[in-house]
């Protein structure tokens, strides 16, 4: 029985390993017939809420008759410069200028100016290779002009920035035109390759000191906007002509935007492989959609995809509307969110704190009289669940343009509060409300489905939401990000160890085993596979939780031989999802296939560097989440250890009754240490996983303790009134 169960468990590692390495991916990107031309023109500082018929008519006139896309410009800091967007274009990936100044965080000091240019040479090009070299993104300065070099084709530059961009890898610039501010006086039919640089704006009430912005706002869009007409009058037939807003306009970070039209780009919306999401596009993609355009293959190292077209039914003045609508949508709803997160967390994380100090209180019987202990523990129950629904609920609040509204924090709180009511109003008012286990099994259902539904069509409810994905951050795009693959892992967990308790206590010990087998196979598929979550710390974290729990109701001890099988087999199906993705095209791969790139490259050790560094950077910067972080972990060890410290027997009440209870809870403690210590950014793991569990831990405990108080009560009476 032993080895079975053990070569079943092993089987469900191979199985799981086996799918997501022969599950096809998505399809190549299809080769693009070269245009006779591409001019990319840059500027910055604009977003979609600039663009109307009235001030910008060139780029109306654009969005009527091509495609438009909102534009995550993030490079290494946290607001991009002029400098910073050019050189980005040329690497095809993340890339900054040196910035001077007291203040200690780079992104508050002035931005550079523009790159002096001495006998065809970028004068600065050594100090932007060592900012490069030392920032550890594996970015390749000039590759875009050296690709384009390659084919005995040529780039040509206009305007001061626009030299950063087409620059060689050795700092040399071979087609530099310069243009008069008003009026454009170059041919741009000399190259396939055309960059032109035709001005930013810098908002004058958001420059860092020691900045000046030339004119107001608005003076500046309407002037670029004329730019921009000029080159499209110049420009050579036949083109494909991309406008993009590389950098920001001031110390504030938000997605910016890009335009493209001709012969590839029709009325619509630009899709990008690299975002997954109509209508959202990142920098590195203008990188390899010039590339592209000119019939060129983009190399492994540029982290996009070339720009296509999502098309439109008709080119009319109202289809423009309602595409502009849409991109103002994305950009006002990854603002006002950004903006909102840190309190939103000031206020969850120190909440928890606040639960934690409560659930002390009330197993230490602090808290009601015998009197009144029913309704006590009835309202902690209450308050327990309903803390729990609060996570899926911030996802679920995107399904209502809460960033319509004028006040956005009024709004999206209102929305939350909703779908908590309606959730936590079903957990405990349906049929297994009245059982201990049954509304952490209904909330934990919850998140797990709707979280696994959303990454499988698209992620639409993540992006932008407060516990999801932050597309202004460009972190990911699509997929399981590491706070919902907290949740989601959690979910998962729980939901496992509430339907095994059942099966198990029916005497269906075998049946609990292949439950939670099943429940752990979908959700590491979800989590695992290219083509929905392409997580890359997940599947480690979650598959040895799953196994663990298997093996623990089969009655299996583990030894240290078994753990080293479980070991090998994690790290074989780790690879073996990583692996199909790396088989894809590059244009096609998420960040595992990448990873895996970086490891054939030797690059992989900056990432890994790179990665610890943000995690320190997090606790050292994140109050709530410092506390959190030990809290929860500590919480989860401390109670699984001592279940009857504190001078309360309920935690031990709710292990003998719940039969994989307690194991379930040591399967949870090592997703989230798993989580925290292999994930980039993985103190947010454990963090985010503690809002959801230790409120459904407490309600379970809370369940058994009012069942307890309701079978004593009237025993209780009965001797008061003899």
């Amino acid at each position: 029985m032993t080895r079975r169960a053990l070569a079943v468990a092993v089987a469900l590692v191979a199985v799981v390993g086996g799918l997501l390495f022969a599950v096809p991916g998505s399809s190549a990107t299809a080769a693009r017939e070269p245009t006779g031309a591409v001019v990319l023109v840059g500027t910055g500082g604009l977003s979609w809420s600039d663009v109307n018929a009235r001030d910008t008519p060139t780029l109306w006139s654009m969005l009527r008759s091509g495609s438009g896309a909102t534009l995550s410009v993030r490079s290494v800091w946290s607001n991009t410069c002029p400098a910073d967007g050019w050189l980005g274009l040329s690497a095809g990936s993340r890339a900054a200028v040196p910035r001077t100044g007291d203040a200690a965080n780079p992104a508050d000091r002035a931005c550079p100016g523009p790159p002096t240019v001495q006998d065809g040479r970028v004068t600065e090009w050594p100090q932007y290779e060592a900012a490069a070299a030392e920032q550890k993104f594996d970015t390749r300065l000039g590759l875009l002009a050296q690709q384009v070099d390659a084919q005995k084709m040529c780039v040509a530059t206009v305007g001061p920035y626009a030299a950063l961009g087409g620059a060689l890898p050795d700092g040399r610039v071979t087609q530099q035109m310069d243009f008069a501010p008003d009026d454009l006086l170059v041919d741009l039919n000399t190259c396939p390759v055309t960059l032109v640089d035709v001005g930013t704006v810098r908002d004058p009430d958001d420059l860092a000191p020691g900045e000046r912005a030339t004119g107001s706002r608005v003076e500046q869009v309407r002037a670029v906007d004329r730019r921009i007409g000029q080159v499209l009058d110049a420009g050579p037939n036949g083109a494909d002509f991309v406008v993009a807003s590389l950098s920001d306009a001031g110390l504030s970070e938000r997605l910016r935007m890009v335009l493209a039209r001709g012969p590839h780009f029709g009325p619509g919306t630009l899709v990008s492989g690299s975002t997954r999401q109509d209508g959202l596009a990142q920098a590195p993609d203008l990188t390899a959609t010039v590339l592209a355009g000119v019939g060129l293959p983009v190399p492994d190292s540029v982290a996009g995809s070339p720009l296509t077209t999502d098309p439109a039914p008709d080119g009319s003045e109202r289809r423009a509307t309602e595409r502009l609508t849409h991109l103002r949508d994305l950009d006002e709803a990854s603002h006002d969110v950004h903006g909102l997160v840190e309190p939103f967390f000031q206020v969850f994380a120190y909440g928890q704190l606040v639960v934690y100090l409560l659930v002390l209180l009330v197993w230490k019987g602090r808290i009601g009289s015998e009197a009144t202990r029913t309704t006590v523990l009835t309202r902690v129950r209450v308050l327990s669940v309903a803390a729990a629904a609060v996570p899926v609920s911030t996802f679920l609040a995107n399904l209502v343009p809460w960033w319509r509204f004028p006040v956005e924090m009024l709004a999206v709180v209102a929305a939350v509060l909703a779908f908590v009511a309606v959730i936590a109003g079903v957990a405990l008012r349906g049929p297994w409300g009245k059982r201990p286990l049954g509304p952490m099994a209904f909330v934990s259902a919850v998140t797990a489905v709707v979280l696994a539904a959303d990454v499988m069509t698209g992620s639409r409810l993540q992006l932008s939401s407060l516990m999801g994905l932050q597309p202004v951050v460009a972190g990911r795009f699509y997929g399981m990000g590491n706070p919902t693959f907290a949740l989601f892992g959690t979910a998962a967990i729980l939901l496992a160890t509430a339907v095994s308790s059942v099966l198990v206590l029916r005497g269906a010990r075998v049946a609990a085993a292949v439950a939670v087998g099943g429940i752990g196979f979908v959700a590491l598929l979800v989590d695992a596979a290219p083509f929905w979550g392409a997580d890359l710390g997940g599947p480690p974290a979650l598959l040895p939780a799953v196994v663990y729990l298997v093996l623990t109701i089969l009655g299996i001890r583990l030894t240290w031989k078994r753990w080293g099988l479980i070991v090998v087999s994690v790290v074989v199906v780790f690879f073996a999802a990583a692996g199909a993705d790396w088989l894809r095209p590059p244009g096609s791969r998420t960040h595992l296939g990448r990873f895996v790139q970086s490891i054939i490259d030797g690059t992989a050790d900056d990432i890994v560097v790179r990665k610890a560094e943000q995690n320190l950077e997090i606790l050292r910067e994140n109050a709530p989440l410092t506390l959190l972080v030990p809290a929860a972990l500590l919480f989860v060890a401390y109670v699984l250890a001592r279940p009857t410290s504190w001078g309360s027997r309920s935690l031990q009440r709710s292990f003998d009754a719940a039969p994989t209870f307690r194991p379930g809870l040591v399967a949870l403690f090592l997703v989230l240490a798993i989580g925290f210590a292999v994930n980039d950014s993985g103190v947010a793991i454990p963090a985010v996983g503690a809002t959801l569990a230790v409120p459904l831990i407490v309600s379970v405990s809370v369940g058994y303790l009012l069942e307890e108080a309701r079978t004593t009560a009237p025993t209780r009476a009965g001797r008061r009134r003899r």
